[in-house]
């Protein structure tokens, strides 16, 4: 890990110590660059970021508590400077550069593999992120810090103010498009060109952006020579491995001969001056005015600063008082000692959830409805008896609903006229699809259920209920004249996902008026590591911050649905089990959880829970023993 000042000189440097102040700042501007750089792609704003944050820092530093937190407190402030530069940008475009434009020489990719001498894969690993989203950079920029042992886990959860099981999700996620926008770099530098990808890119300008990434991408997964991209991957934290803080660039890397900076009319003067003190030490002296909040001048205080970190110099910071001439801090800043001890990797977190396209021939088929879910948040409802199960018709449904303590089943339909459940377990029906919203079906379902209905099943995926949101939305009136309590639609995957389908439902149903009283979810994941029930609790967490509502688990589990092994051994599942059901049964804002599925016959030996009626599997003892 590079060099960086100790807890000591972080106690010096709150007290006001010079020297201390100096050696904090040159210890960690490469660290505040790398994450600014690559979370905005060397754009010209950079600088000024940098500058922002470093300023925001030595301004707050006396309200530390925790000298030892001060590596997380600085990267979490790193983190809102970068945000509140994209909220600015999105406020008033016209008013700044655009996106694309960067400072000759400092676009952080180039200089990335400029610098660093990247080759093969790490040359398209440094290219493919110009591609991704910009909440994905972001988190790039931490994740690549964590990878190459930089920072923490607990450091990155601390920036984005998330749990770490969602930091998990996350992340995941992002290396999932990082893999894809690989495979986009790859297929677009092959030679020669495939000759269907240069007539699908004929109208592209050259500029990577999710549109494209997304076309180019299908592409390449049904196309025979393109699909080679996707061949022989490394994982990308192998590529980090040994990869050090991005140098800082030239513009920031050496003294200036002399600078000046104004603040405005009334700010105090301030001037730098520069002088060879010897051999190849230099010592930029500088002053710079400060007025109240107000930023100096673009690239000044970063240029300063950076000189005594990377050209081993020394640079003086002085902050006046508004209107007077008195200084208040004094800086000589201390060259950063050479970076000798080796990178510290840090594995990051385990995959996160595979998207839940269940196997058809495991659910009774046809697979009933599932839940739906609206906009307009309603009170949230304690419900007790949270354990139940998705089951479909077996020999021994109404014994093994006994045993296993399951207070509530659904079945995918509306009715369950030919499995009814014991006595106290309550069934709650659902409306599957587009076709089964009629009168009939809808007066069925208020006979049948005990006042909750579930709406559309995966409506985002194609053999399952598969709907657009305009069509769940001119439907929904009719599942609220029930009068019933609703869940939202029970969307595959992406639940918390911007703009995603649930996204776009419950933004639709808020400005209608529809009512959501709760959200179901689905979830299966492919990883079968105990990492698994975090990842699993980490989406369920996301999901309800997302939109604030109770959360009904109506499909969860383990299952791989494009590799090998497909599922998990028994000794993964019962853990899985037992940690999942812990977790949701803690979380008050968790009403309901359902696994997948009750019957362990044919297709579903696997991962389901009862042999008959009173043989449960591994599976099902631990989710018998849960709630």
């Amino acid at each position: 890990m590079a060099y960086q000042p100790d807890t000591a000189t972080v106690l010096a440097a709150r007290a006001g110590d010079a020297a201390a102040i100096d050696r904090l700042v040159a210890g960690y501007l490469p660290l505040v660059y790398t994450i600014v750089g690559r979370a905005l792609d060397g754009h010209a704003d950079v600088d000024d970021v940098v500058q922002d944050t470093m300023l925001r820092v030595l301004r707050n530093l006396g309200d530390l508590r925790d000298p030892e937190a001060f590596r997380s407190w600085l990267v979490a402030i790193t983190v809102r400077q970068v945000r509140e530069r994209y909220r600015v940008r999105r406020a008033a475009p016209d008013a700044l550069l655009p996106d694309d434009l960067r400072d000759p020489g400092a676009d952080f990719t180039d200089l990335a593999i400029t610098r660093l001498e990247l080759a093969g894969q790490r040359r398209e690993t440094a290219e493919a992120t110009r591609w991704l989203d910009e909440d994905n950079r972001e988190l790039l920029s931490l994740w690549w810090l964590e990878a190459s042992g930089e920072l923490t886990r607990d450091e990155i959860v601390d920036a984005i103010e998330v749990t770490r099981q969602h930091a998990a999700v996350r992340i995941q996620r992002m290396k999932g498009q990082l893999e894809t926008a690989r495979a986009v770099v790859r297929a677009l530098e092959a030679s020669p060109r495939c000759p269907e990808l240069a007539a699908l890119t004929v109208d592209w300008d050259g500029r990577p952006g999710p549109l494209w990434r997304k076309r180019i991408a299908r592409h390449t997964r049904d196309c025979r020579q393109c699909s080679q991209a996707w061949s022989g991957l490394v994982a990308a934290e192998k590529l980090l491995v040994g990869m050090a803080l991005v140098p800082l660039p030239h513009t920031l890397s050496h003294g200036l001969p002399a600078l000046t900076v104004s603040t405005g009319a009334h700010a105090a003067g301030a001037h730098t001056a520069a002088h060879a003190a010897g051999g190849s030490g230099k010592v930029l002296a500088a002053k710079i005015a400060v007025k109240g909040t107000v930023g100096i001048g673009r690239r000044v205080l970063t240029a300063v600063l950076a000189t005594g970190a990377v050209a081993g110099g020394g640079a003086a910071v002085v902050a006046y008082h508004q209107g007077g001439d008195k200084p208040v801090t004094t800086a000589a800043v201390v060259a950063a000692p050479p970076r000798t001890t080796p990178p510290v990797v840090t594995k990051s977190a385990a995959p996160s959830p595979s998207p839940s396209a269940t196997p058809s021939k495991a659910k009774k088929s046809p697979k009933p409805p599932k839940t739906s879910k609206a906009a307009v948040a309603a009170p949230v409802t304690t419900i007790s008896g949270k354990k139940g199960v998705g089951t479909w018709e077996f020999s021994g449904v109404q014994g093994a609903l006994e045993d296993v303590g399951a207070k509530w089943y659904y079945n995918w339909s509306p009715n369950n006229d030919s499995m009814p459940g014991p006595a106290g377990v309550e069934f709650v029906p659902m409306i599957w699809g587009k076709a089964n919203v009629t009168s009939a079906t809808l007066a069925e379902v208020k006979r049948e259920g005990d006042g909750t209905l579930l709406g559309f099943n995966e409506p985002d995926m194609g053999g399952q209920a598969n709907m657009s949101v305009e069509d769940a939305l001119a439907a929904w009136p009719k599942l609220e004249a029930t009068g019933m309590r609703l869940g939202a639609p029970a969307v595959a995957y992406g639940g918390d996902t911007e703009d995603g389908w649930l996204d776009r439902f419950m933004d639709g149903a808020k400005a209608k008026g529809l009512k959501v009283d709760f959200i179901p979810i689905h979830w299966y994941g492919s990883d079968f590591s105990d990492a698994a029930v975090g990842q699993f609790l980490g989406y369920v967490d996301a999901v309800h911050k997302k939109y604030g509502l109770p959360i009904w688990v109506t499909e969860f589990g383990l299952m791989n649905f494009s590799g090998s092994p497909k599922y998990p051994t028994a000794a993964q599942e019962v853990a899985f089990i037992e940690g999942t059901t812990k977790g949701l049964e803690s979380r008050s804002y968790v009403e309901r959880y359902a696994w997948f599925g009750l019957p362990a016959v044919g297709d579903s030996v696997d991962f389901g829970l009862y042999r008959d009626s009173s043989t449960p599997t591994e599976a099902g003892k631990a989710y018998r023993a849960a709630g």
